[in-house]
């Protein structure tokens, strides 16, 4: 069984990501950005899930 939540929470961060990619820089930026946003979003998810009651 998998987390509808959590793909679809993550699937949301990283299509933003994806969509400023290009705007972001070099790769190596794109990728810091990308692992800071995982950790925000990883650290507000259960806030998140918390507040609509999931």
């Amino acid at each position: 069984m998998f987390d509808a939540t959590a793909i679809v929470w993550y699937g949301a961060i990283c299509g933003a990501v994806a969509a400023l990619a290009p705007s972001l820089g070099g790769r190596n930026r794109r990728i810091l950005v990308g692992v800071i946003v995982g950790i925000v979003a990883a650290t507000l998810l259960p806030g998140v899930r918390g507040a609509l009651g999931l």
